[in-house]
């Protein structure tokens, strides 16, 4: 498995965390906090945190608000990506993407597969791009939280992983095709 090598110098990334639950308290956020933790231990920096409601008019508005957020690189929620009838995340996310990022569904999956089987299933974790800002959408459950993070994004937002990383390209996420 590719590993970071290179010789580059760490460039940390600004990060908003959001948990979207009608629950879910500062006190009682575990997810939010798992995620914040990796965050900080990474060399990251933790632009922004919030607690929204399961409500999509809701999640998109704050999504918009940090998407326009010129000190914020990357959003990545968690929670509302179930089957529920309150699980609107995924759909939130969809509504503001540029383009989707396809493979991200897909290694989460394997990465969950391995630890709680065919339950992985029942998660819509997804990722895309938007305005130049990435936006990932993890699961609710500290464990989901930790394969996302530990399994996929910690590595792609460190510029030094090889063969290639998330970071190296955000200066190009807004280019335009040319005629």
């Amino acid at each position: 498995m590719p590993a970071s090598t290179d010789t580059r110098t760490f460039v940390p990334v600004r990060i908003a965390v959001m948990t979207v639950s009608d629950t879910r308290t500062p006190e009682t956020d575990t997810s939010g906090d798992t995620l914040a933790a990796r965050i900080a231990e990474a060399g990251h920096v933790l632009a922004a945190r919030a607690i929204v409601p399961d409500d999509r008019k809701l999640i998109v508005k704050h999504l918009r608000r940090w998407i326009a957020d010129r000190n914020i690189d990357v959003v990545i929620s968690t929670g509302g990506t179930g089957l529920t009838g309150r699980d609107v995340t995924v759909e939130a996310m969809k509504s503001v993407f540029e383009k989707e990022i396809d493979g991200f569904s897909t290694v989460f999956h394997r990465i969950s597969y391995e630890k709680i089987g065919t339950s992985t299933v029942q998660s819509r974790a997804c990722a895309g791009v938007a305005k130049g800002k990435y936006l990932f959408a993890l699961p609710g459950s500290p464990g989901a939280v930790k394969d996302g993070w530990d399994g996929i994004l910690k590595d792609q937002l460190d510029i030094r992983h090889r063969p290639c990383n998330f970071v190296e390209i955000m200066p190009r996420l807004q280019e335009r095709k040319r005629k």
